[in-house]
């Protein structure tokens, strides 16, 4: 129903590039393509004779407190502004002027709280369980009832984080990057109100377990969460500690499900696709199907499942490698998958900032001018040229490839019984990362089109 619902709005909404931005590289493309996947092999061959392990300690580091006093009260605050801002979608999205640059419906919800909240989770961890509407509206309707409740008991534990991963592809892969909603603020505001009522309704029947498990934005800034260099642990009073830790700590713990093992890969490929949407590539592409097949612009959905579905398969295909070069005594490529999904986390993350960090400035700076008497417009980025942001692209995506490549040498090391098993095991994934590399860096050298 979700799927034939948006295919309704075709289009895609190329709202992240710099605007008529037209990219020309310092270097030969070859020449910048071949350094990247050098880079990324030399830190993975640097890894295997050195036979570092980084999961040999935690790296944390102690910096900071947050008591009580301090906490409890800015989180009812946070709240309460984040609750509000949500309510202000769905009046103006509906009443509000139907103008995509000036209505807060449109400006507020797909930059800044889908975009902007992922960028900040992969700093702080993510702020989800304290931002959630849907997790407060469950928190005053159990506060009417007496406590929690869950009307059909226990979250089916056969979902697994499956109902995520449908609201994901659905939510941001196919609506947000593939249709024309994200620049109508009635249809923003219709978006946000049937995710709001899936998510309460689904707390309502199975309790919060559903908003943990289902809610597709929760389970998206839990697993960036994985990659943030801050660590925030709540103590027992309702203050924070707050610690500095190795990028790659977060992501050496397996996934409990192979729900969240698609999740992960999605997020890549989420990414990755969204950027090639903006390139005159994927429009000969599109096109050229169209006229194959003899369908719509509900092409472009074929192509996004089309793509997810050979991303998914590419990475059991490298897992299965994973486990016969390993020596895994059990060789279940499965399990093996589970460990070593998380460390694609750092790549997705790196590309979501290097994708969408202008789109989120830029934005929050014309929220601003919206929210506040007296601001004017301002022109946040006028700073940044063009080569100055494919530059930081460049150095974002080479970095995240190498923190995946130190996390997975960390997962192999500790999954094979010897350091010459751990290196034939991460071989296949080493392959794969360079060639997630190469492909980051192609789509972000190409010509960006309207």
């Amino acid at each position: 129903m979700v799927f034939g619902l948006v295919a309704l709005f075709p289009g895609v909404a190329s709202a992240h590039e710099v605007s008529g931005s037209r990219l020309q590289t310092p270097l030969p493309l070859s020449v910048l393509l071949a350094g990247a996947g050098v880079t990324v092999a030399s830190t993975a061959l640097w890894l295997a004779v050195t036979d570092r392990t980084p999961a040999a300690t935690d790296g944390r580091a102690r910096s900071l407190t947050v008591p009580a006093s301090v906490a409890r009260p800015l989180s009812v605050a946070v709240t309460a502004l984040f609750l509000a801002g949500v309510a202000s979608v769905l009046v103006f999205g509906f009443v509000g002027r139907q103008v995509a640059a000036e209505n807060v419906a449109t400006v507020f919800t797909w930059p800044l709280w889908f975009r902007g909240l992922a960028l900040l989770a992969l700093v702080f961890g993510t702020a989800w369980q304290l931002l959630s509407p849907w997790r407060a509206i469950y928190r005053g309707l159990a506060w009417l009832e007496g406590g929690q409740f869950a009307v059909l008991g226990t979250y089916p534990a056969a979902l697994g984080a499956w109902p995520a991963v449908v609201g994901f592809v659905a939510l941001v892969g196919i609506t947000e990057n593939l249709t024309v909603i994200p620049r109508s603020p009635r249809l923003t505001g219709v978006v946000v109100a049937a995710y709001g009522l899936a998510m309460v309704a689904g707390a309502t029947l199975f309790g919060t377990a559903w908003l943990r498990h289902a809610d597709p934005l929760g389970v998206f800034y839990r697993l960036f969460g994985r990659v943030a260099p801050l660590a925030f642990d709540r103590g027992e009073r309702g203050g924070y500690t707050v610690s500095l830790r190795s990028p790659w700590t977060g992501c050496l713990d397996p996934f409990a499900s192979v729900s969240l093992v698609v999740f992960a890969i999605a997020t890549v490929y989420t990414v990755s696709f969204d950027g090639f949407t903006e390139t005159r590539a994927y429009q000969t592409v599109l096109f050229d199907l169209r006229g194959l097949l003899g369908t719509g612009p509900e092409t472009s959905i074929l192509l996004y499942v089309f793509g997810l579905a050979g991303f998914v398969l590419t990475f059991a295909a490298a897992s299965w490698a994973v486990e016969r070069l390993g020596g895994s005594p059990d060789r279940n490529w499965v399990t093996a998958a589970r460990w070593f999904a998380p460390t694609v986390l750092p790549i997705a993350g790196a590309y979501e900032v290097a994708h969408n960090y202008p789109y989120v400035i830029r934005n929050l700076g014309t929220l601003v001018s919206m929210s506040v008497p007296g601001v004017e417009s301002v022109d946040v980025l006028g700073w940044l040229s063009v080569s100055l942001f494919w530059g930081s692209q460049v150095v974002l995506v080479v970095a995240g490839h190498v923190v995946a490549v130190v996390a997975a040498h960390a997962v192999a090391r500790s999954r094979y019984d010897s350091p010459a098993a751990a290196r034939r095991g991460h071989l296949p994934l080493v392959v794969l990362m360079i060639g997630y590399t190469v492909l980051s860096l192609w789509i972000i050298s190409q010509p960006v089109v309207g």
